[in-house]
């Protein structure tokens, strides 16, 4: 059995799912899907699920805090992959 990237996805799609992480299929969350989460590829960063997380993880800060990071930290990644 050669080893290729189909059998790697589905093998980590598995593990993440048996430690409790929400997975999709990368093509049904692409741009331009009905159910995609970004509007371009160049988007790094899943901001609805971020926001969520934020809200999630962090429920007695003020929104007015979440919000400032929900700006922020987009920004911080597109730096770094645009310098």
């Amino acid at each position: 059995m050669s080893l290729n990237e189909a059998i790697v996805e589905d093998a980590a799609l598995t593990w993440f799912g048996e430690l409790g992480y929400a997975v999709g299929h990368g093509p049904h969350l692409a741009p331009g899907e009905p159910e995609a989460e970004r509007e371009s590829f160049g988007e790094v960063v899943l901001v609805g699920r971020l926001r969520d997380a934020i809200r999630r993880l962090n429920p007695a800060i003020p929104e007015e805090a979440r919000e400032s990071t929900k700006r922020y930290l987009p920004v911080r990644f597109a730096r770094r992959i645009n310098p």
